[in-house]
């Protein structure tokens, strides 16, 4: 008889089992393209910048010491941090998870039965028989161990463990790519600031060039050579040129504390060399090919760990549907009185308990489950997609532009040159009467335009080199 109860068991067991598994929506399994073109634009390179480390592409020592402080003190560089550490302790929860639980259980109760019960009886019949009086009411003392443990047969919590891990390693490739983004960040305002002071210098100059202008158009007009107006216009530029020079200081105060808070300080001058800004060659960039990324860029590295993480959910939310077999155990001591607690064997008690739990009625939520883990699994795929085409773009962007910076700086620099010399034509011409007041001032704010144009097409020239090398996926080692 027993045994056919086991039995009886042991078929309802194996019906839910066959219920679960032939029950399961089906699902897409969306695969992520991973090929990518040959090379970058036509060019071949084997070498690739982005394995240089950042001390040896940054030369200048001020920017140097600037990124090294901000990879110590920047404040979102700390966040992401935490959220390492936040990813490693969940790793730990779903460890514990996937072994067995065992604690220590100390309890004492008292219960008070009626004489005219069942089992009020026994315990006068009990007395009678064996010639000693039970406590009333009777107390109740408990020490054991127990412990609790999920075999995981359908590797539920083993994947559960293993997706952990796997977020942990993309936090850890999070904050590479964060190390990316603030060394190019903090490169490329430091860079502009750089810009901005040139760019000062070449307005004070200028107001120099207009002053003597100015003095020399007083003089014709004292000799009766020219009018009022042309003083007056005269002055008007050189007033202009003069408030120029605050709203390029106001942009130096902005920028450096912008430098300042990625650093994690509070505002206080940047050091640097302002000298030579002009002079600065860009340092040679190797895009190798564009397999690369895959292993360089810590986004595209972040994205296929995600993508990992949530095909494991899938298989943790598919072993859902399947039936969970518990295991149960205790031992310890249990007497109504101290005198007899640690009395063995009478007061020794142990138990062992298995339990088989099959989902069979009303299984929405655990679909519901399955189906999101599947959706989210066909999310990480287009974000990986996106990802590695977004770097792609990125870096052709940047090569691109290098090369189209590289021959408008050179143009301009002979535009520049060109303008410098129609200043002294044009004061030549105006103090021998061969040319108008409005011509010399035209010169002289083209040759302004054009020289603040130069230093922008070369701070351009820098945030392109900085750019490509984190578009490559350098900084971060």
């Amino acid at each position: 008889m027993f045994k056919r109860k086991i039995y009886h068991c042991l078929g309802i067991a194996c019906l839910s089992l066959t219920y679960s598994a032939c029950k399961i929506p089906a699902i897409v399994d969306k695969q992520e393209n991973k090929n990518l073109p040959a090379n970058f634009s036509n060019a071949q390179d084997s070498t690739n910048t982005a394995r240089v480390k950042w001390k040896e592409y940054f030369t200048d020592p001020y920017l140097a010491a600037l990124i090294d402080t901000a990879l110590q003190n920047n404040q979102e560089l700390n966040i992401t941090l935490q959220e390492i550490e936040i990813a490693n302790n969940e790793v730990r929860a779903a460890k514990g998870e996937y072994l067995p639980s065992v604690g220590v259980k100390v309890g004492a109760d008292v219960d008070k039965v009626g004489k005219y019960t069942n089992i009020g009886a026994m315990e006068e019949h009990t007395e009678i028989r064996e010639g000693h009086s039970m406590p009333d009411p009777v107390p109740n003392l408990l020490l054991g161990l127990y412990a609790n443990w999920e075999v995981d047969i359908w590797h539920k919590l083993h994947n559960q463990k293993k997706a952990a891990v796997v977020r942990y390693l993309a936090s850890v490739e999070g904050k590479n790519f964060v190390v990316t983004n603030l060394i190019a960040e903090i490169a490329n305002s430091y860079y502009e600031l750089l810009a901005l002071d040139n760019q000062l210098e070449i307005v004070q100059q200028n107001i120099k060039i207009q002053t003597d202008a100015l003095e020399i158009v007083k003089l014709q007009k004292e000799a009766a050579k020219t009018t009022e107006l042309a003083v007056r216009k005269f002055e008007a530029e050189v007033l202009n040129t003069q408030s120029l020079q605050y709203d390029i200081r106001q942009q130096i105060t902005e920028t450096e504390n912008k430098i300042n808070f990625l650093l994690g300080r509070y505002p206080q001058p940047i050091a640097r060399n302002t000298q030579g800004f002009n002079e600065q060659v860009p340092a040679m960039v190797h895009a190798g090919i564009p397999a690369d990324l895959l292993s360089n860029r810590p986004d595209i590295r972040q994205a296929e760990l995600e993508l990992a993480a949530a095909r494991l959910d899938i298989k943790v939310a598919k072993a859902r549907f399947y039936p969970s077999l518990g295991l149960s155990g205790w031992i310890g001591y249990e007497a109504y009185s101290p005198t007899y607690l640690f009395s063995t064997p009478a007061s020794l008690m142990y138990s062992l308990a298995g339990d088989l739990v099959a989902p069979l009625v009303n299984r929405n939520a655990i679909k519901a489950t399955y189906l999101t883990a599947s959706a989210k699994q066909i999310q990480a795929v287009y974000n990986y997609q996106k990802t590695v085409l977004n770097a792609y773009r990125e870096v052709t962007n940047q090569l691109s532009k290098i090369g189209n910076l590289e021959k408008s700086y050179e143009l301009k620099s002979k535009e520049v040159d060109a303008l410098t010399q129609s200043i002294d034509i044009s004061n030549d011409l105006f103090k021998s009467s061969r040319a108008e007041y409005l011509e010399v001032l035209m010169t002289q704010r083209d040759a302004l335009e054009s020289k603040f144009e130069l230093i922008e097409t070369k701070k351009q020239q820098m945030n392109a080199v900085v750019n490509i090398y984190q578009a490559l996926g350098g900084g971060w080692n």
